[in-house]
């Protein structure tokens, strides 16, 4: 990179630390007038202070913190803070909001800086941390549909222990805090929050409800439902969670069939997707030139969009194949 390149990259860099102080400093001016007009109305001084951090000795580790906790109150504001808070809780990640936009953005920028080094452009660095971006989606959407395929492994066996406790005298939210106990994570988890609503005060019906929510299982919504209808109208509900549970447990079996049948075609199907991809992208790293006929030649562009076409529709056309509902 040229000095002018370097210059003007720490310029940027300065003016987004600037503007990131500016609104730092405009939330605590904020929450100093509101304690000011507290004052007015209250006799004693209101203090408007967040809790003091704890020093853990570690510089890079009391850094982030005092970089999160800085970003908690801006992010506070925003809605979409909640929707990726609950997105990392469906993907058992233990982070915060704040923690995961700044491993991102740490990732972009690095990852951003390393292509703009090795091509010489600082240009290049734009696009890295959008695809960055996009890829921390996919990979949160990853995580979520494996901690959903556990929990739906887990149903028909923690339905079982549901059923014993019931059988056992216990009432139905004395079997859920059962379970959690007894069940294994990521199944004991929801069941251990759901106990904790309940303690606080949510009736039971809203609390498998927000289960349900948070875990998007087709299985979990069928008990769900059958346990509703069971205390409107009244029943045998140990009977019907044991049919549930049978249910289940031949679903899971069948589409542990499914997978084994199927594995071969999938992964190929993600061999083929992602090979060319890989080698383009290595080949492009390892000889910057080789691409520029494709880059800049018209017929190069045409052959470029067959391509992404062509690999798009196999994509489609393979995961339609293996893909099978039971």
């Amino acid at each position: 990179m040229t000095p002018a390149a370097v210059v003007a990259a720490a310029l940027a860099a300065s003016a987004v630390l600037s503007i990131f102080a500016y609104l730092l400093s405009r939330g605590q001016n904020q929450a100093g007038e509101m304690a000011r007009r507290l004052n007015q109305y209250g006799g004693d001084t209101v203090a408007v202070t967040a809790p003091p951090r704890v020093k853990t000795g570690n510089a890079i580790r009391d850094l982030l913190d005092g970089l999160t906790s800085g970003l908690n109150p801006l992010l506070s504001r925003t809605s979409h803070t909640g929707k990726l808070a609950d997105d990392l809780q469906k993907a058992d990640l233990k982070l915060k909001s704040s923690e995961w936009l700044l491993a991102v953005v740490g990732l972009g920028v690095l990852v951003g800086l390393l292509v703009a080094l090795r091509y010489g452009q600082p240009l290049a660095f734009i696009p890295c941390p959008i695809v960055v971006y996009f890829l921390s989606g996919f990979f949160l959407k990853f995580r979520q549909k494996r901690r959903t395929r556990a929990f739906n492994n887990q149903l028909g066996d923690t339905l079982m222990l549901l059923s014993n406790a019931l059988k056992a005298g216990h009432s139905f939210a004395q079997a859920l805090a059962s379970v959690a106990k007894n069940a294994n994570p990521p199944i004991s988890e929801e069941f251990a929050r759901a106990t904790r609503e309940i303690a606080l005060g949510i009736n039971v019906d809203e609390a498998l409800n927000h289960m349900v929510v948070r875990n998007k299982s087709e299985d979990f919504d069928l008990m769900v439902t059958a346990v509703q209808i069971q205390r409107v109208v009244g029943g045998n509900l140990a009977e019907i969670l044991d049919t549930i549970a049978f249910t289940i447990r031949e679903r899971v079996r069948i589409q542990g069939e499914i997978r084994t049948l199927t594995a071969q075609a999938r992964a190929s199907g993600w061999i083929i997707t992602i090979l060319p991809i890989a080698l383009a992208g290595f080949l492009a790293l390892i000889s910057p030139t080789y691409f520029d006929p494709m880059i800049t030649d018209p017929l190069g562009h045409i052959m470029l969009g067959m391509a992404i076409f062509s690999i798009a529709v196999g994509a489609v056309a393979i995961q339609k194949i293996v893909k099978i509902e039971v």
